[in-house]
């Protein structure tokens, strides 16, 4: 379905595009700036948790997946099963490095990598704050931790409605000294059952480069 392709873009840009700064205040209150001008108080998000906790399972890349696409802005990868995805370099979406499809589905992920390292409770933040303001009935179902193929994460499983398509995104947080990566994937409300096992496969081919 080409068109929940494209409205979904239209939302990972938006959350892409709304950069946002941490600062704290004169009297000791962090604060997020935003990119427009306007700014509100981290305490009054009320996605934030001060404890997320850790999946006990541990997370591993499929034996069919066995394609590693690389990352040329961060030190990770994904690895896939090349018959299942196709993936083209992003041109629609200057965030993104790369645009991600499961052939003949209607299962679309984004890869996003950056130099800079930021640390994951911040790109949780982030991605929280600029999908409340992206999406209407925004609604952040899931977080927690997951060290998959040995590395730590923050697992977010996020719903929000646009012009009144419902969807659901999952995805993988991660960040090291050499850079950050965000591995979304995203299909509509009624189909987010029937992808549950390629959902998990994709997201648990993350992995860092040496």
């Amino acid at each position: 379905m080409r068109i929940l392709s494209l409205m979904c873009a239209l939302v990972f840009i938006g959350f892409c595009a709304q950069a946002q700064t941490k600062a704290v205040t004169e009297t000791g209150d962090e604060v997020l700036l935003f990119d427009d001008g306007t700014w509100k108080y981290v305490k009054d998000s009320v996605y934030v948790k001060k404890e997320i906790s850790m999946n006990p399972k541990k997370f591993v890349k499929s034996a069919s997946a066995t394609f590693l696409l690389k990352s040329k802005k961060a030190n990770t990868g994904v690895w896939l099963n090349p018959k299942k995805w196709s993936f083209e370099k992003s041109v629609t979406n200057e965030a993104a490095e790369y645009n991600l499809n499961l052939r003949g589905g209607d299962l679309y992920g984004l890869m996003i990598n950056e130099r800079l390292s930021v640390p994951l409770e911040t790109l949780k933040l982030v991605a929280v704050e600029n999908a409340k303001r992206v999406a209407t009935n925004f609604k952040l179902l899931k977080e927690e931790y997951r060290m998959v193929n040995g590395k730590k994460v923050i697992f977010l499983e996020m719903e929000g409605v646009l012009q009144g398509l419902k969807f659901v995104y999952n995805g993988y947080y991660y960040s090291s000294k050499k850079g950050s990566t965000q591995l979304l994937v995203y299909t509509s409300r009624e189909l987010y059952k029937e992808y549950q096992n390629d959902i998990a496969e994709f997201l648990n081919g993350l992995v860092e480069l040496e």
